[in-house]
């Protein structure tokens, strides 16, 4: 099952039967509410102005047209154009939706309207709420969107008064048998959780600006009656087209069977050798060195060896642009554009300032869903640093190498590590989630500067505890034989004193 993307309707959890869950219409929101709203029953949406309620509402209201269903929105605080334009951005038609524009007495400029007897919040409410009555009355639909009871809290002018009319409605609702939505705009002063207790849900949306880059959108649901919902915070965006929730990733939820194959080879003799054969299936390996050291490089040669043998491929880039790594391939002798092009690699570079754990973890489910069996992911230290307030990036890549294991794909995630030369630091600790290590380190012998690889860590079999040179010349990646006079690597400050003929010769072109 896709995370981004959710098929709806394919959950259904225990407790709930076939025929009571309504579809929300947003993309991931059935998975999160384990099947969507309950049927003839109120549910509370709310949120600071334009955290996206009225988009969310509009999806649900055409999802109930395409289906069959009527739909009715009754707006107090949006006029009928406002709603037309709103739709018009995403490219939506509102027609065969019933938009019911209801205006309070008092909100008029009519002086005729004023009260001079009674008080006017007495008439004014009640008058209010016995036209949304009579409106659905004659309509009859089967979902219903309120826009919003900050309106009726404003007319009401107490809370008891205030819960007194949201009771009434709800009542009202629940016989006419209307699924509804009540949207809420939190701009009381003091939060007000009275309403929480009449809804059968109640979901908020959040969104908050970052220090750098675009506002982070996310959503919970602060409860649910009768169902096993997903719990926790969870992604979204808004774009063109409407709102995508992206669910919170549990790798425990997405296990897949498929088949422990062979240690997938890396296409260079020396290199398996020292990955003891391989990477195993289902494994996520860290690649840490500092910039420059070939990170990059490794992990295409890994591959292109799988691409060749017929698998499918992900490269999920935050640092560098297509155009540079695609010229970079290129210099070394892979082709990533044909592979591409041949539909057996897909290749995205993101943002990592407007890209939230969210929606990096539904990117690359659906690129798993549509076959992909390797996944680079380069690097992560471009994605922690443009989200320096995500404190739970150890345990969110947790979730992901997890999900990916359990799907039988390789993973490899590339760490760069502060500084050129000396002691190296790493930006974030993966060492205990990651299955396999590679290190990459310069050292200088007879006045070059050259490149040794080692493997510290392999969870799934034995390994070579040897150092080996890695050199990327015009043909490609080469791994040189174990060097033995070799020490210092793990200090940061490695140092060799062997012959120059254990050192390898960089090839030509053609050569």
């Amino acid at each position: 099952m896709s995370l981004g993307v959710v098929s709806e309707g394919s959950v259904r959890m225990e407790g709930v039967k076939d025929g009571d869950a309504v579809s929300t219409g947003v993309p991931g929101l059935d998975y999160v509410t384990a099947g969507g709203y309950a049927r003839a029953s109120l549910h509370l949406l709310e949120g600071a102005p334009g955290a996206g309620k009225t988009t969310m509402s509009l999806q649900f209201l055409m999802d109930g047209r395409d289906r069959g269903e009527r739909g009715l929105y009754i707006s107090l605080s949006e006029t009928r154009e406002e709603l037309l334009n709103n739709a018009k951005t995403h490219g939506w038609s509102l027609d065969g939706i019933d938009i019911f524009e209801l205006i309070p007495p008092e909100l008029t400029l009519d002086p005729e309207q004023d009260q001079t007897v009674l008080y006017a919040s007495d008439l004014e409410l009640g008058e209010t709420v016995s036209m949304v009555m009579k409106e659905v009355e004659r309509l009859k639909p089967q979902r219903v969107v309120f826009d919003s009871v900050s309106e009726i809290r404003l007319l009401s002018q107490s809370p008891l008064r205030h819960r007194r009319q949201v009771l009434a409605l709800k009542h009202f609702i629940a016989k006419m048998g209307c699924t509804a939505l009540f949207l809420d705009d939190l701009t009381q002063e003091v939060e007000e959780t009275s309403l929480h207790s009449l809804a059968h849900a109640v979901i908020r949306l959040q969104h908050s600006p970052r220090a750098f880059g675009g506002d982070r959108r996310r959503l919970r649901i602060y409860k649910m009656r009768g169902r096993e919902y997903r719990g926790g915070y969870h992604d979204f965006v808004i774009h063109t087209g409407g709102v995508t929730v992206y669910p919170r990733l549990i790798a425990a939820e997405h296990h897949a069977a498929y088949q422990d194959d062979v240690p997938a080879s890396s296409g260079i003799r020396e290199l398996d050798k020292l990955l003891g054969g391989g990477l195993d299936r289902g494994t996520g390996t860290l690649v840490i060195g500092p910039a420059g050291s070939g990170k990059s490089m490794l992990c295409l040669q890994f591959l292109n060896t799988a691409i060749e043998r017929g698998e499918k491929g992900l490269i999920m880039s935050f640092d560098e642009s297509r155009r540079v790594m695609l010229r970079r391939a290129m210099g070394v002798g892979i082709d990533l554009a044909a592979h591409e092009a041949a539909g057996r690699l897909a290749m995205e570079h993101v943002d990592p300032a407007e890209l939230s754990p969210g929606e990096l973890t539904g990117r690359i489910s659906r690129h798993v869903e549509q076959g992909a069996r390797m996944v680079i992911i380069d690097s992560l230290t471009g994605y922690q640093n443009a989200l320096p307030e995500e404190n739970f990036l150890a345990l969110q890549m947790h979730e992901l190498l997890s999900y990916l294991g359990q799907q039988g794909v390789i993973t490899l995630v590339l760490l760069a590590q502060h500084g050129l030369i000396g002691q190296m630091h790493t930006p974030v600790d993966l060492t205990y989630v990651s299955d396999n290590v590679l290190m990459l380190r310069f050292f200088e012998a007879r006045g070059q500067i050259r490149r040794a690889l080692s493997v510290l860590k392999k969870r799934t079999g034995g390994h070579e505890s040897t150092i080996r040179e890695f050199l990327i010349d015009g043909r490609g990646l080469q791994v040189g034989p174990v060097l033995d006079e070799f020490q210092g690597v793990l200090t940061g400050v490695p140092s060799f004193s062997g012959g120059a003929g254990a050192l390898l010769e960089a090839r030509k072109n053609g050569g």
